[in-house]
């Protein structure tokens, strides 16, 4: 089963993606793995009510043995793609930033380099703006529908954003092999390893690098021709002309693969 979900941001989103001084930059991506919480974090994944000891800043994307791990949308055949922006916008604000010893001492307006009038300690943070709307999918193993929510939180400031699902029918998808292009970005770790990278441009973000406008080789899955056209048309839904996605995709294949 194969998922299109449109997202539209009704507040601002914010996420670290690159710090430059007093300038917190969020990438104009939305990293599956993110995604993947905000979705299912109550139908599937755990939400421990407090993480105490040696596992409280630990990730746990990944481990098994985590109780909020990633490892149970592959148990229960559930992967969530990157999602692209299909139009997006930024809004900078400045924030006080918070008095600490490595960061900087607070000053009275009128001492020595407070002579200005905002505080000497600030930040910019540059977020994705309100009415911004990306484009993401959700694979799902078998014929098993699944509950997609209409809302969910997302980035630092746990933002509202509309969730809206469409659902492609399996007889419209092909499976392919060979090389093939895709216009979506993907996270490398959670490829198969059988998958070969050709070309790709690369998106630094934490927790993991994605790549976009990528060339690969290898199974695919394709949603293209004039049947899908004449299934969009008579929905009057304003999809792209054509899917392709990489098969056997799972949570940490290539992580696992590599370890």
């Amino acid at each position: 089963m194969l998922y299109a979900c449109t997202l539209t941001l009704h507040d601002n989103v914010f996420f670290a993606t690159r710090e430059m001084g007093t300038l917190y930059e969020t990438e104009k991506y939305l990293h599956n793995w993110a995604l993947s919480y905000a979705l299912f974090s109550v139908s599937h994944i755990p939400q421990p009510y407090r993480v105490k000891g040696k596992t409280a800043q630990k990730p746990s994307y990944l481990d098994e043995e985590a109780e909020q791990s990633l490892h149970h949308l592959n148990q229960a055949g559930i992967y969530v793609f990157p999602a692209r922006p299909l139009s997006w916008s930024y809004q900078i604000n400045t924030f006080k930033a918070a008095q600490s010893t490595y960061y900087g001492r607070s000053k009275q307006f009128g001492e020595k380099g407070a002579d200005r009038n905002y505080p000497i300690n600030y930040g910019r943070a540059k977020e994705l703006a309100v009415n911004s709307r990306y484009r993401t999918y959700i694979l799902t193993a078998g014929e098993k529908k699944i509950s997609i929510p209409q809302w969910i939180r997302l980035g630092k400031w746990a933002a509202k954003v509309r969730v809206e699902a469409v659902e492609i029918p399996s007889s419209l998808v092909r499976a392919r092999q060979g090389e093939y292009l895709c216009d979506r970005p993907l996270n490398p770790l959670d490829l198969d390893p059988s998958t070969q990278w050709l070309l790709y441009d690369r998106v630094v973000m934490p927790p993991v690098s994605l790549f976009s406008q990528a060339q690969l080789s290898g199974n695919y899955w394709e949603v293209a021709g004039n049947a899908w056209e004449n299934w969009k048309r008579e929905r009057s839904l304003d999809l792209e002309n054509a899917i392709r996605l990489p098969r056997d995709v799972r949570y940490g294949a290539s992580y696992v693969a590599t370890a």
